[in-house]
């Protein structure tokens, strides 16, 4: 979708938290988008694309149930603050996370060595209930 796109680096975005509003029974639970939330933070990885990128990008996201914003602003870890455009879905509930989006989500904080912390969070999603 971006195959151009170009690792800035990483940062959070501060008093944001993850959350999974959109069910899509394609994806066996819920999608992730990000809703505001003091004490809590959401970490990733900045990256610069092409305008032709960032529209495929929104269309994706949008088929998806996600619109863009810029309403958040990404802090990396000098404490420098970002605008980005982060796509947010309209909370329409609070699901199950989907076990092959998280797979994926995991993956990719683990290649971009993201806080170790908010690894190991993701990974709870990953494990299996205990009943």
């Amino acid at each position: 979708m971006a195959p151009n796109a170009e690792f800035v680096r990483i940062a959070h975005l501060p008093e944001v938290r993850l959350c999974f509003p959109l069910h899509r029974p394609e994806f066996g639970g819920g999608l992730p988008s990000v809703t505001p939330a003091p004490g809590h933070t959401v970490w990733g990885a900045l990256f610069e694309v092409s305008a032709e990128e960032a529209e495929a990008i929104d269309a994706a996201e949008k088929a998806e149930g996600r619109l863009p914003t810029t309403e958040f602003r990404a802090v990396d870890r000098e404490g420098a603050t970002y605008r980005v455009v982060t796509h947010v879905a309209a909370a329409d509930g609070e699901y199950e996370p989907s076990r092959e989006y998280m797979e994926a989500v995991v993956t990719g904080s683990r290649c971009w060595k993201l806080p170790t912390g908010w690894i190991a969070g993701l990974e709870e999603y990953l494990e299996d209930p205990l009943f």
